[in-house]
């Protein structure tokens, strides 16, 4: 069934009032510190939950894997509600989510409640993409790398102060005071959220995917317990091979299932482009990359100096130590959105990536000192935020508008499951290059160099990555209207209305694989959209005007025609009309031949189909994809036979096929 016309819009709730940038980008950069906060609370108080809550520490680090389990559930999920439903909504609902567990961390008092609470708190991650949506629906183009750079320094901030103030609480107010503290800031955040971001009118109504959203649910969870808990229960261990396999047979089904269904819970044909798949490859690079610095960083400052490289620091100190880290991400924002807006997404990707490397390898020859080790720590820290601040910029310039929620979830995905990778790498190699310091089995220092020289290595990957990613792709929508100034375009972006409609064929039955495009009439792209199984797409529109409107569908002449958009209008079909095809007669002198069997093969004798000629003698095909066929006749009748070779590339191919006349040739038989 067509999805409804319907223009969901919340005009009341942006009518009374008028953000400015400044504060949408302050509230919606604020969401990277409260993630960065819900993941690092709890890690310096693993040591002493066991005793606390009367349970093992590998139970206690459930505390940390529920949070990681929910995330990677959550993010997909509520990415895509947003496209659907609204971005603030769900914003409101993944603070409201976090919130509760909150406080059910704080009261509950025992190791349930704890796990519980946790895992709503594993909500806050999918923050990340929409807020970052939110950004590209809501401000200027040319604020936007800026904004996407400072909310990836906020990060680097929450995780830096999280250690630290995990720390102070729990010496001074108990263990329950740090959820209290994350109570109080994702209840400060969801109230800023309500009063300063508005809603955005850019939405896809539709069938939400519920059937691939399980199976995808099912196959994370899988997957990343194996990844955490390998180290721990044993990689070769029955439960962490049933889980890999449960997670490789889920993913297997659930990959042709997304290409079959209408609306699916991951466009997996935009994600499979080469923009995407090589933007979201070095996301789970550099994922893994950044992740071995904040580990290795504070257990390189915790460690007894009588192990020759570490320094004895406390927990407080130690990460107090980060503070610069964060700190130098929020001074290089700026920078990053500069790079971005002048160089391009896959040059910042790339730069970011090099200033990883070079910080991974200064750690690896400068470590006797704390000095060095911030300094090293700082570097790589610089370099992630870069690289981080580049991958939505970069995921949004190929992606529909209608689905860069959804887009940027996939990609903070990808980059959890590097950080969760780095996270079991890191404790495979420290636990099996040890030395002896009294009684106590520490990682050597040899075993932190081959993690730096493995961050740095996944980093350079990273590059190689990246180099293969197009770098139109970079700039696609980076660009204004040639006819309109800064501000006009930051209107426009503000205000865009989807307009949805449907490719059909002349039966009116639904054509696909097809897909729409819009470009201004100067000639300049403003957004495409990928048909589902039901002839459907959704495009975001920048108020009203006239656009070329492109549809192309396999098997199909494209069909052009100019839209004059009213503002009003918000449903446009396509008609296609002419079919792409191989086609002709078969005749035996001047006389058609009807019944004659035609058939078509590929060069190398593979068949493709085989039909029947018409009363009129006339067949047709549909066009095959682009190379070289032979086309062969049976007179029904005299069975002589002919063959011929064509070249087939996006036009229509007209082969007419002459049987000899019977007194030329004696008829032979047949087998058959």
């Amino acid at each position: 069934m067509p999805r409804s016309n319907a223009l969901n819009t919340d005009t009341n709730l942006n009518t009374k009032r008028s953000p400015s940038p400044s504060a949408i980008t302050a509230v919606l950069a604020l969401s990277g510190t409260v993630v960065a906060l819900m993941q690092t609370l709890v890690v310096p108080l693993l040591p002493d939950f066991p005793r606390i809550l009367g349970v093992t520490a590998d139970d206690a680090s459930w505390l940390v894997t529920a949070t990681l389990l929910a995330s990677a559930v959550a993010t997909p999920i509520v990415s895509r509600s947003a496209d659907m439903y609204g971005k603030r909504k769900m914003m409101v609902v993944c603070l409201a989510i976090m919130v509760a567990g909150s406080v059910m961390a704080a009261v509950g008092g025992s190791f349930v409640w704890l796990i519980i609470g946790r895992t709503l708190q594993g909500f806050a991650s999918a923050l990340i993409p929409v807020g970052i949506s939110i950004m590209r629906d809501e401000l200027p183009k040319e604020k936007m790398g800026s904004a996407v750079a400072l909310m990836s320094a906020t990060l680097g901030i929450g995780s830096a102060l999280g250690l630290p103030l995990a720390g102070l609480l729990y010496e001074g107010l108990g263990w329950a005071s740090i959820f209290w503290v994350s109570t109080a800031a994702g209840a400060l955040l969801l109230l800023a959220v309500v009063l300063v971001v508005p809603e955005s009118k850019v939405r896809t109504p539709g069938r939400f995917d519920f059937a691939g959203a399980l199976v995808l649910s099912a196959a994370l969870a899988a997957l990343l317990l194996a990844i955490s808990k390998g180290g721990s229960w044993g990689w070769g261990s029955e439960p962490v091979l049933l889980l890999f396999l449960t997670a490789a047979i889920l993913l297997a089904a659930w990959v042709p299932y997304e290409l079959k269904v209408s609306q699916p819970m991951v466009d997996l044909r935009t994600s499979g482009r080469r923009p995407v798949l090589m933007t979201n490859l070095a996301s789970l690079l550099i994922g893994f990359a950044m992740f071995a610095n904040m580990l290795l960083t504070t257990q390189q400052l915790q460690l007894p100096t009588a192990s020759g490289y570490g320094f004895g620091l406390n927990v407080i100190t130690a990460g107090l130590c980060m503070v610069p880290s964060g700190l130098a991400m929020v001074v290089f924002a700026p920078v990053s959105g500069r790079i971005i807006r002048v160089f391009g997404g896959k040059t910042a990707l790339i730069s970011g990536a090099i200033v990883m490397i070079v910080g991974y390898v200064g750690r690896v020859f400068f470590y006797d000192s704390i000095a060095w080790v911030i300094i090293g720590s700082t570097v790589v820290s610089v370099g992630t935020a870069i690289a981080y601040a580049a991958m939505p910029t970069l995921i949004m310039g190929v992606v529909p508008i209608t689905e860069t929620a959804s887009a940027n979830g996939l990609n903070s995905l990808v980059r959890s499951i590097g950080t969760s990778t780095s996270s079991a790498a890191v404790a495979a190699v420290l636990t099996s290059v040890t030395l002896t310091v009294g009684a106590a089995q520490l990682p050597s220092f040899d075993a932190f160099k081959d993690v730096f020289w493995l961050a740095a290595l996944a980093a350079t990957a990273s590059v190689l990555a990246a180099v293969f990613i197009p770098r139109a792709a970079a700039a696609r929508r980076s660009q204004v209207s040639l006819s309109a100034d800064a501000a006009a375009a930051a209107s426009a972006a503000a205000n865009e209305i989807v307009v949805q409609g449907r490719v059909l064929a002349p039966d009116h039955r639904p054509v696909t694989p097809a897909v729409v495009t819009v470009l201004q009439t100067a000639g300049e792209p403003v957004d495409w959209s990928r048909v589902d199984t039901e002839g459907n797409y959704s495009v975001a529109l920048p108020g009203a005007g006239k656009y070329l409107m492109v549809a192309n569908a396999a098997g199909w002449a494209p069909m052009a025609e100019v839209f004059d958009f009213d503002g009003r209008t918000l449903h446009q079909n396509f008609l296609l009309q002419d079919r792409l095809e191989i086609g002709g007669t078969v005749s035996a002198g001047s006389e058609p031949v009807a019944g004659a069997v035609v058939t078509l093969l590929e060069a190398s004798g593979a068949h493709v189909a085989t039909t029947r000629t018409d009363d009129g003698g006339g067949y047709a095909f549909p066009l095959p994809a682009a190379g070289r066929y032979i086309v062969t006749m049976l007179h029904p009748v005299t069975h002589q036979a002919m063959a011929r070779k064509l070249a087939v590339d996006n036009r229509s191919v007209n082969v007419d096929l002459a049987a000899p006349r019977m007194e030329e040739k004696s008829p032979q038989p047949v087998d058959a």
